[in-house]
């Protein structure tokens, strides 16, 4: 197994918490600014916000960005 594959697998389940952490931590924040804010609503749009994220950095590294990272 080739080590980057075999550090990220073992590191998966921490990666994945990691963003989870980033959703609530945002989540949080709105209802901090927004007491009234449906917090359905706000989940729905950090989804988004973090795909839009992915997606500009899926194509950072299919365009090469991350090569010489």
């Amino acid at each position: 197994m080739d080590a980057v594959i075999k550090d990220l697998v073992s590191r998966k389940d921490e990666i994945k918490k990691e963003l989870e952490l980033l959703f609530k931590t945002n989540l949080k924040i709105v209802d901090w600014d927004v007491p009234e804010a449906d917090d359905d609503e706000a989940a729905k749009i950090l989804v988004d916000i973090l795909q839009e994220g992915l997606d500009k950095i899926k194509k950072d590294v299919k365009s090469g960005a991350y090569k010489n990272y």
